[in-house]
């Protein structure tokens, strides 16, 4: 894994997680630029699994296993998206603190897969 861009992916996503926890605290839902923030964040997971894939089809393997880094790595690269998804049904301030928790989940599961990948 590229670590450069395993901190960059948590980094944009712990960003997101306390933006949108401001807006919850503020009593805002999810405006549109916090959606712009969500795709930024998403790119970034897409871009991991991506290079994820292409280190696995090179022969690289992950210290613990390939089927478990590989559900981490889908796990990362829906977990901001669902929340996206999750808040359009909730046009209030919960839908900010889903996103908010789906952005610290991402961020979780980041310190996962570097784990995963035994470094």
């Amino acid at each position: 894994m590229l670590d450069a861009l395993t901190v960059a992916v948590a980094v944009t996503a712990l960003a997101l997680a306390a933006w949108c926890g401001f807006a919850a605290y503020r009593d805002q839902p999810t405006k549109d630029w916090h959606f712009i923030g969500m795709a930024v964040v998403s790119v970034l997971a897409l871009a991991q699994l991506l290079v994820g894939i292409a280190q696995l089809a090179r022969g690289e393997r992950p210290d613990q296993g390939m089927t478990i880094f590989i559900a981490y790595l889908i796990g990362a690269f829906a977990t901001v998206p669902a929340a996206g998804l999750l808040s359009l049904s909730e046009r209030t301030r919960w839908g900010s603190v889903t996103v908010a928790a789906g952005a610290v989940v991402l961020a979780v599961l980041e310190v996962r897969l570097y784990d995963i990948w035994g470094n």
